[in-house]
């Protein structure tokens, strides 16, 4: 098992820029691709981003390329999402995930075992 915790959500202006975090303890780390997922009222949770294990492959979704970043430092069992640029389409929870599959399978929020409870982030115009 891995326990994941996300943190660094909040209310920011259009344009503006957050940086989310999402702690892992429990089972190794590194045994797990990261993903980041968001879900806004009365929508379904879509894909965001995902970063393998090594960290040396990122796949984001169309809606946030250019403007997202995904990282992760295994040192401190921690994945990251910076955005920037943010659009009030953005509002919605953010939720962190760990997949035990290889990165580039792991697209879908099934393919994903371990889930944070989520953090809001909010866009005002």
């Amino acid at each position: 098992q891995v326990q994941l915790v996300e943190s660094g959500g909040g209310l920011v202006q259009a344009g503006g820029s957050l940086r989310l975090s999402c702690a892992g303890s429990g089972r190794s780390f590194t045994d797990f691709t990261m993903g980041w997922f968001r879900q806004a009222p009365g929508e379904e949770r879509e894909f965001v981003a995902r970063i393998s294990w090594q960290g040396t492959r990122t796949y984001y979704a169309d809606s946030v390329k250019g403007r997202f970043t995904i990282s992760r430092d295994n040192t401190k069992n921690t994945a990251y999402l910076q955005m920037d640029s943010l659009k009030p389409g953005d509002t919605a929870v953010y939720y962190c995930a760990a997949s035990p599959l290889a990165s580039g399978a792991a697209r879908e929020v099934d393919k994903y075992s371990h889930w944070g409870r989520g953090t809001q982030v909010t866009l005002s115009s």
